[in-house]
């Protein structure tokens, strides 16, 4: 079983998938004389390549989902984040849901002038637009990149909703545009917090924010009024369950509004990540957490199908939502999520327009 790389998530590069591309297997032969002679490879460095999108607002129909459209100004994720359900989509450009998932990124520059364009066509319909439901809009590149910044200037200036779901504190650079949108109800911010414990969360999302720094985000955005909450997404068996009611209560003390969540899910390729993360990080459990997920998951690895996939099925999912629910309960965080605004929307306005 490969180790576990400093500050990654995933343990394996496997280019096996569903897709049936070609496997790209490393010479092991190679690499052990290379390392006998050059010492250990160097780190794994992140590469940044530029997307030419030719839209930006990606439309779903799903009916357990809370929203119709979403915008990602990324692709692939550096927090590196073992259980993240986006990994297969890396797939798609013959790159490993692994470790390429975390190192090889794309950037889409063009987003905020793509986002102007869409939402200036006539016809347009609005409905809040939802950032972070693939990649987090507040990943490290995002410092040099901007692109979630400059999406958010074109959807302030139209008043047009939006929410905003991170692991970042990174958010907090945006909070003069986040805190004038929410005093019109036009915006809310999610921040996901699956571990109070800093190693856990280490292994888990390996560049990420520590967990305090999270909380300290959900104490600034509530104090500028602007609607936080927290999401414990996933929850993960035997790993991190038994901290359920540690973060609400936490959650509760840094102002958030409400909270939700989320079973592990390990879609496509995302299992046999997860699996060899486990056996690197947590062998003495792999089996027991394994076994848990295939008990909410009607035993299998992972249920794709509607509504079940959000919630999981069975004992185990049941007691996990009673331990949630009554939590939220005890801590007032059971209120419902506010509805934001759909009638302040303006059109940008084209060159044609600015002249008068």
């Amino acid at each position: 079983m490969p180790a576990a790389r400093p500050h990654r998530g995933a343990t394996i590069n496997s280019q096996s998938s569903r897709f049936a591309l070609p496997e790209r297997a490393a010479d092991g032969d190679w690499l052990d004389q290379c390392e006998s002679i050059d010492g250990a490879p160097p780190p794994l460095r992140t590469t940044v390549t530029v997307e030419r999108a030719r839209s930006i607002i990606t439309r779903n129909q799903s009916p357990d989902i809370g929203f119709d459209r979403s915008i990602n100004p990324y692709r692939g994720c550096e927090h590196g984040c073992i259980y993240c359900f986006a990994r297969p989509s890396h797939a798609y450009h013959d790159l490993s849901p692994g470790l390429d998932f975390e190192s090889r990124l794309f950037a889409k520059p063009d987003a905020p002038d793509l986002l102007r364009k869409e939402l200036a066509k006539p016809g347009y319909t609005v409905a809040p637009i939802a950032f972070g439901t693939n990649t987090d809009p507040y990943q490290p590149i995002e410092s040099e990149w901007r692109i979630t910044r400059g999406c958010l200037e074109v959807l302030a200036e139209t008043r047009h909703p939006l929410t905003i779901t991170t692991k970042s504190d990174r958010v907090l650079g945006d909070i003069d545009l986040i805190a004038r949108m929410a005093s019109d109800q036009l915006v809310s911010v999610a921040l996901s917090i699956t571990s109070l414990d800093p190693r856990i969360a280490m292994t888990l999302e390996p560049r990420a924010p520590a967990p305090h720094r999270r909380l300290a985000a959900v104490r600034a955005l509530t104090a500028a009024g602007v609607p936080t909450y927290v999401s414990i997404a996933p929850v993960i068996p035997a790993i991190t369950d038994h901290e359920i009611e540690h973060i609400l209560e936490a959650a509760a003390e840094a102002g958030a509004k409400a909270a939700f969540f989320i079973p592990v899910r390990l879609p496509w390729e995302v299992a046999p990540l997860f699996k060899a993360w486990l056996e690197a990080h947590f062998p003495d459990r792999a089996g027991k957490v394994m076994a848990t997920i295939a008990a909410l998951r009607d035993g299998r690895e992972n249920n794709p199908g509607f509504f079940t996939r959000m919630r999981g099925s069975g004992p185990w999912a049941d007691l996990l939502r009673t331990r949630f629910t009554i939590a939220c309960r005890k801590h007032g965080l059971d209120q419902k999520r506010i509805a934001l605004r759909t009638d302040l929307f303006r059109p940008p306005s084209g060159p044609q327009g600015e002249l008068f």
